[in-house]
This record gives structure tokens, sequence and C-alpha cells, in this order.
């Protein structure tokens, strides 16, 4: 029978053999469903992950390394989900606000997220409030928001009133964060959440849609 922890030791440890895609759709060949090789593979994987960074064990290296073998598995599994009809268990447009082009944070958050079984879209760097609302328009449940310069975070700020001026702030959760960026500021934006890195942004989310 397939080893679904072997699946996620591969995204504990990094694919340094390059076996993940192997492992993945052997799982699959043997009759485990996309949702359990998901969820007992993929997101158990990333769970230790997030909790190894939190707890200062491992480092933005070493979640890169294991982020990049989830997409790997993922590259094999995503259609399969798609054909069982197996949901993510919520939407997140996450994006760099305008003026600002930094990324790495956001993608980090991105990649934990997805680790995690949200759906991500991505909308990039640099990216208009008018972006976001569209985005919310077409489905998101969260609205992710960095800003890595203390210029550019007001940008968060219009970006939220972007969104109540469409009437959209119940149909989707706001959360930010970014280097410069605290829950006191959170607070001031009226944003539904604050996360201060990656691992902790999956707890938000989880939180923003009622599944702590």
């Amino acid at each position: 029978m397939a080893d679904l922890h072997a699946i996620a030791q591969v995204i504990i440890d990094g694919d340094r053999g390059g076996v993940i895609k192997d492992l993945t759709a052997s799982a699959l060949n043997e009759g485990v469903s996309p949702g359990e090789v998901l969820n007992n593979g993929l997101v158990a994987g990333m769970s230790v992950v997030g909790e190894r960074f939190k707890n200062n064990e491992y480092y933005v290296p070493e979640v890169l390394i294991a982020a990049r073998a989830m997409k790997n598995a993922m590259e094999i599994l995503r259609p399969r989900l798609v054909e069982s009809g197996v949901a993510p268990i919520g939407k997140v447009a996450i994006g760099t606000v305008f003026g600002d082009l930094h990324d790495i944070g956001k993608n980090l958050v991105a990649m934990m997220l997805e680790g995690a079984g949200f759906q991500i879209n991505d909308l990039g760097v640099n990216v208009q409030p008018e972006q976001f609302v569209a985005a919310v328009k077409d489905g998101a449940d969260i609205v992710a928001l960095s800003a890595l310069l203390t210029t550019t975070m007001p940008a968060m700020k219009q970006t939220i009133e972007a969104l109540d001026a469409e009437g959209l702030r119940d149909k989707a959760r706001v959360m930010i964060g970014g280097a410069p960026v605290t829950q006191n500021y959170a607070d001031e934006i009226n944003a539904d959440g604050y996360a201060a890195d990656a691992a902790s942004a999956v707890d938000t989310a989880k939180t923003l849609l009622n599944m702590a």
C-alpha cells in the first residue's frame, strides 16, 4: 500500500532525491484518493515544516525547499483533485501592494497557504486596489496584503477602503503582513487579521474562515 508518511517525510526533508512526483503518482495509481494524498501526505508534511519554522528549527531556505517539493507533487496531484471534485479549504488572493516590488515574503506565505490546502491566486507585486477588488468579485474568500516598505503601507488601507466602497467587506476577509506591519496597524486600518510570519499566516487564514 502507498506510504503517505513517505510523501510527508520528503516534504519535511526536502526532495533531494527527486522522488516526490514518483511517490505521488504511485499513491494515486494504487488507488489512494487525491484528497488523502493531499491531506495525509502533502498537508501533513507542510504542517510539520510550518511548526518547525515557527519554533526557529527551520529557516526560510528549508521552507523554500519543502515548498518546492510540494509544488512538484501538486503538478501531479492538482488535475486529479479537480477531477475528483476535492474543494480547497478556501481561496486566497495574495499580492504585494501598489508601489512595492518585494515578493520573497509574499511568495513564502503563498507557498505555506497552498501547502495547507488553500487555493492561491497570486496577483504578484505592485498590485492596485482594483485588482484585489476584482479578485474578491472572482470568488476570493481572503485577501492577503504584503508590504515591505513603510512608504507602501498606506496602500493596504487604500485597498481595504476600495473593498468597502464596492460593498465587498462581507465577502472576503483581509489579512496583512510584512516586515514593518504590526497588529496595531492592522487594527488601525480595520484589517481582519495580521500575521508576523509565513507559518502564522496559515493559522490566521484558518481563523478568519472559522477553521481554527
